[in-house]
């Protein structure tokens, strides 16, 4: 499976402005997004895996990538196409061992020493950031703000697809991609806006410039 994204949606419900989150995924699948992580933190397991039911047929009827934010077990359970892990979760061998070879493995890193053991490890694709400051997750000092030019030093010093993650929207998701980043993923870009598509597609337009 392509793990080079253009642009990933990350799900969280209680950054939705009160719309539900198939909602959202539904104008971003029509905006163009072409991967989705269900994240939603603060929702319990069954609930995130009702909701992982819905998604993965719906992902799966666009041709859209669904992986799993830090649950193994719940990516299992509704036979996503992966799980995106962080530094707290399962390692990369075992998730494979649990998920099979053919899963994708995302990882989160924000330093080059990161990004090299993500990769021998086995990650199909690294989640660089934050890139620049959020307030959409729980990032250490050491891991937030880490600039462009972090970015390009871990793309240049792996061989696998990287995204940028962590305070990107449409005014700066093209210096993210310029610095070798294959794509953006985004929370509150698209969750918060009153139109998720057309800030899909927007966000599409910048990720694709900064490319060129």
């Amino acid at each position: 499976m392509n793990t080079s994204y253009d642009l990933y949606l990350v799900t969280q419900q209680d950054l939705s402005e009160g719309r539900s989150t198939p909602e959202i995924v539904e104008a971003a699948i029509a905006g163009g997004v072409d991967a989705i992580q269900l994240r939603e933190k603060h929702a319990s397991a069954r609930d995130r895996y009702e909701l992982g039911l819905g998604l993965r047929k719906r992902t799966r009827e666009a041709g859209v990538s669904l992986l799993v934010n830090d649950r193994v077990d719940i990516a299992a359970a509704i036979d996503a196409d992966g799980v995106h892990l962080g530094d707290e979760d399962l390692p990369i061998a075992a998730a494979r061992e649990i998920l099979g070879q053919g899963a994708v493995i995302g990882r989160s890193v924000s330093t080059v020493e990161g990004a090299h053991t993500a990769e021998s490890n086995g990650a199909d694709y690294l989640g660089a950031g934050a890139v620049f400051a959020t307030a959409s997750k729980n990032v250490a000092d050491e891991q937030n703000a880490i600039g462009v030019e972090s970015v390009e030093k871990i793309a240049e010093s792996v061989g696998i697809p990287i995204v940028g993650i962590g305070g990107i929207d449409r005014e700066n998701a093209a210096s993210v991609t310029g610095a070798g980043a294959s794509g953006v993923a985004v929370i509150s870009a698209i969750t918060t806006v009153k139109d998720p598509e057309a800030a899909t597609r927007e966000l599409l337009e910048a990720v694709r410039e900064g490319r060129r």
